[in-house]
């Protein structure tokens, strides 16, 4: 059933991996997983092991689609958590197949073994659904930034005109903070899991002498790291996940801003063209909103609060804890959904982004050329002093605000003798003072010996 809000919070490839299907599924796995680590560990001397048929059984069993996770939920409010109905429902159903083989059924395991398991499959995989979308938004802003490696615009610091910058310098950035965050994401799903087999205080007592190899075939069965002992009240790899997806929405939501930003009605410099009915208004005919960009920077934002719940829940007592690893089962499930929109709703929003070079030229030249005045200050400094030559170039702009006139003609009069009207035109023009923006583009997008394009070849895309 598709919640009221799930259209913009819970969208993309990640709802389904993450739902309560997903995680009744990694559940069961987990069982699965552990009849069968039993069965390989199993002394064949032992009357009382279980044997691979018997493990096969119980794996039979483990399919979401024979329990209902509505009902489970219910009936966990007895234990304080879901694995004990459904490990009493697992059981019933293998005892009929096979009254010998339900007596393994969860065998040497406690509900956290299990609970924490299923985090960590589902952790892996949703995170790689994420990892992929990931790769594909970041070659998409690589592509783009490619495309408008010299198409100037004006840089902004505290959402003011400052330097000129390129758009392809700008989405260079945001493609960069993303594989960051990516290859972050990658280094926690590869080596940052683990499977979770401890027993009721994390010495797998019930199991006797077989317990450790018992513990590593469970994790081999599910294709889990191997931890060095059970991790039940070190919550780091939790903690580590968090961070890990907290920061692709940072990284995300920064790019969603941006976006957001430049599409402004007074900026203009950017423009989301979806199909008929996107992004409009329910009041106000006219709108165009970037409506991608908000649901993405919307799921984007939520991520602090959950990473810091699932912080927070670090801190636990003894060999086991009364409620905090309990705690993190509901952040850790939003915040991966959360990611997951981000992340998809910006790959869309980058679909739909169309680029107005025109409009971000013009915004440059509202200053007048105000913007390029440090160019013009270092140019005077080996003959003035850069005091002197910043005390004369900002007066002759103050001037030319105050007296509504044009800035070149003004800061010629105001350096007469220093710098024709000419010299000061050529200073002042954008094109001229982007730095290395180009060089940094080239970093992140990988250009190779290819010739520019210019943005009528390529299209504003």
């Amino acid at each position: 059933m598709t919640g009221l809000f799930d259209g913009v919070l819970n969208h993309g490839p990640l709802g389904p991996l993450t739902d309560d299907t997903a995680w009744l599924q990694a559940l069961l796995d987990t069982e699965a997983a552990l009849a069968r680590a039993l069965a390989d560990t199993a002394d064949p001397a032992d009357p009382e092991a279980p044997t691979a048929e018997q493990a096969e059984t119980i794996a039979a069993a483990c399919a979401a689609d024979g329990y209902d996770a509505a009902a489970l939920g219910g009936a966990a409010a007895g234990g304080g958590n879901p694995v004990i109905p459904l490990v009493g429902q697992l059981t019933a159903q293998v005892h009929r197949a096979d009254p010998g083989a339900a007596g393994h059924v969860h065998r040497g395991a406690t509900s956290q073994d299990v609970m924490d398991t299923a985090a960590m499959l589902l952790l892996s995989r949703a995170g790689r659904a994420l990892h992929g979308e990931l790769a594909l938004l970041t070659a998409d802003l690589r592509t783009l930034a490619d495309r408008h490696r010299s198409t100037p615009m004006p840089g902004r610091t505290l959402l003011q005109q400052a330097l000129p910058t390129t758009f392809g310098a700008v989405a260079a950035g945001w493609a960069s903070g993303l594989a960051a965050a990516t290859d972050r994401l990658d280094e926690v799903l590869t080596h940052g899991l683990a499977a979770q087999l401890g027993g009721a205080v994390g010495t797998l007592a019930s199991l006797g002498p077989r317990g450790p190899e018992t513990a590593a075939a469970f994790a081999a069965r599910l294709g889990l790291p191997e931890p060095d002992l059970p991790w039940h009240t070190e919550r780091g790899r939790v903690a580590e996940a968090a961070a890990a997806l907290g920061r692709v929405c940072g990284a995300a939501g920064t790019v969603a801003q941006d976006i957001v930003l430049l599409a402004q009605t007074e900026v203009g410099e950017v423009t989301e063209e979806g199909s008929e009915g996107t992004g409009g208004s329910s009041t106000m005919p006219h709108k165009r909103n970037p409506v991608a960009a908000v649901s993405a920077l919307a799921a984007a934002r939520q991520a602090p609060g959950l990473v810091a719940n699932l912080f927070a829940a670090q801190i636990q007592e003894h060999q086991r804890a009364a409620g905090a690893w309990h705690a993190e089962w509901l952040p850790l499930t939003d915040l991966l959904r959360r990611t997951g929109s981000a992340v998809s709703w910006l790959r869309t929003s980058a679909e739909r982004l169309r680029v107005h070079p025109d409009r971000m030229r013009a915004n440059l030249d509202r200053t007048g050329g105000l913007a390029l005045s440090e160019r013009l200050t270092t140019d005077l400094a080996p003959e003035l002093g850069r005091t002197e030559a910043h005390r004369r170039v900002a007066a002759a702009c103050r001037a030319a605000v105050d007296e509504g006139r044009d800035p070149v003609e003004v800061l010629a009069e105001h350096l007469r003798g220093l710098r024709t009207r000419e010299q000061v035109s050529a200073l002042l023009d954008p094109t001229a003072y982007l730095g290395a923006a180009a060089v940094f583009t080239d970093r992140v997008t990988g250009r190779t010996g290819r010739t520019d394009r210019t943005d009528s070849e390529e299209g504003n895309r």
